[in-house]
């Protein structure tokens, strides 16, 4: 059954994660890369471009795909990791140590701003 419906960015995510499951990492970046046009707010697929550009040794666009992600999510600490794994994997690591080092800046401040539970310590 073939259908005639465009695909939507989540179905091209997960066609990517399978993708990228299957040791594809060059198609899944074109899925991802297709979800995120579609949808430019979809974190979870800017994720797994990044990561599938990074499997498929484009250390460079992976870097670059890291970059606009925490751009669009400048407050989230993973943003900040996955870049700096893709930074350290290029061959950049000073540049990757001060995004692994905003990336616990960033989670310091959420932690700083979220109120200790009842009965803790803290």
């Amino acid at each position: 059954m073939i259908s005639d419906e465009a695909p939507n960015a989540t179905s091209l995510f997960e066609r990517g994660l399978k993708l990228l499951a299957s040791g594809l990492p060059v198609e899944a970046a074109n899925a991802f890369r297709a979800a995120v046009a579609i949808d430019p707010d979809f974190v979870e697929a800017h994720h797994g471009l990044v990561r599938a550009l990074r499997d498929a040794g484009r250390l460079n666009q992976s870097v670059a795909a890291a970059m606009a992600l925490t751009v669009l999510t400048p407050n989230d600490p993973l943003a900040h990791t996955t870049l700096s794994i893709s930074l350290r994997e290029a061959g950049y690591v000073a540049q990757a140590e001060a995004a692994s080092a905003r990336a616990r800046i960033v989670e310091w401040k959420m932690q700083l701003k979220t109120p200790p539970d009842e009965g803790s310590l803290t």
